[in-house]
Order: structure tokens, then C-alpha cells, then sequence
């Protein structure tokens, strides 16, 4: 009742509608927020079990890949030799170039070119060739399970070279570093 009288049949219709339309939109509300907790879900499983994100710390893959940089990183051990992956050392997570597989065998000479089964490497994407640090016996043949790795930045990059770090196990890769999230005028696919 609105001021002691009695409401019209349009005034109640007219609250109907209201009432209807205010339930509507709190359903709609409702479906949406949990859409969109589903949706956040689905994306943190993905980016933990088939694509983590990993923020890049160090300069050992630089031009290719610098320091702060935030990339995609595909889960898996199906590689290609100059692959850039991302595996565990010592409670870190390190990002190296893929140059040689079990069983081949890796040289260097002293002006840093790299010879795989006695066959030069092309390496377009190293701007400065060198030694490095290098405490392993050369040739050196890659051990059954292992990958020898080494960084783009090769004066700098502590990598397969070093007999601290070595060859890379299978158990210790996380997979191949793919998509390049951060920064935004660099994003895209890295080779």
C-alpha cells in the first residue's frame, strides 16, 4: 500500500518487472564471476603444467634474450640443436642455447667457433664469439642422456663448457623457451 491506498495493476506490474529484473542481474552477476574464476583456474593450470612463465635474470642470452625479460616456456624434451631452453641447476633456473646431443662430440677453437662431430656451427645469433669459461677437456663427447648447452653471450655465459655446470640431464629441463610476454615492443615467438 502507497500512502494508504491501494496500488494500480500497472504500479504492481510495474514493481514486478523491477523485482524481476533485479534478480536477473544478480544471476547474471553470479554467472559471471564464477566464469571468470573458472577461466583464472584453467589459465594458472595451464601456465603451471604446459606453459610456465619465467622472468629472465642475467645477460648470458643476450641480444636474444635480456635481463628482465618474461618469456613462455613449452614443457617437453623434443629439441632442435640451437633451441633455446630453460632447465634446473643448483636451485636456479638457467636459459641456455642447445648445441650438441648424447653421443656427439663438441670442439672449440681459440677464437670460439664451435665444431660439432667436426663440422662448424652457423651461429647467427652469437654477436661475439669466444672462448669463455672453459674447464672441460676439448673435444669433449656429450654423455648418453645429456645436453650440452651453452649461453649467446659466450664471454660471459657459465654454461656446458664449464665442468661445474656440464652437459645438461634430461631430468633437469623444463623445456624450450618459446614466446617472448615482456616487454611489449619485443613480444613474439624467440629463435
Amino acid at each position: 500500500m502507497m500512502n494508504g491506498t491501494t496500488p494500480s495493476v500497472e504500479q504492481l506490474e510495474r514493481e514486478l518487472k523491477y523485482e524481476k529484473r533485479r534478480g536477473n542481474y544478480g544471476k547474471a552477476l553470479r554467472s559471471t564471476i564464477y566464469s571468470l574464476l573458472v577461466v583464472a583456474a584453467v589459465a594458472i593450470l595451464i601456465a603451471m603444467l604446459v606453459m610456465p612463465i619465467l622472468q629472465i635474470s642475467g645477460s648470458s642470452m643476450t641480444p636474444v634474450i635480456g635481463d628482465g625479460e618474461i618469456a613462455a616456456i613449452l614443457k617437453g624434451n623434443d629439441f632442435e640443436r640451437g633451441d633455446i631452453i630453460a632447465f634446473y641447476y643448483n636451485n636456479k633456473i638457467l636459459v641456455k642455447r642447445v648445441i650438441a646431443f648424447s653421443g656427439e662430440w663438441v670442439n672449440i677453437d681459440s677464437s670460439g667457433n664451435v665444431y660439432v662431430n667436426n663440422k662448424r656451427l652457423d651461429e647467427p645469433y652469437v654477436s661475439e664469439k669466444a672462448m669463455g669459461d672453459c674447464s672441460i677437456d676439448l673435444p669433449y663427447q656429450v654423455p648418453d642422456g645429456k645436453l650440452f648447452v651453452m649461453g649467446d653471450h659466450r664471454s660471459t655465459s657459465a654454461d656446458s663448457r664449464s665442468a661445474i655446470i656440464g652437459p645438461v640431464s634430461d631430468e633437469q629441463v623444463m623445456g624450450r623457451v618459446l614466446f617472448r610476454i615482456w616487454p611489449l615492443n619485443k613480444i613474439g615467438f624467440i629463435n
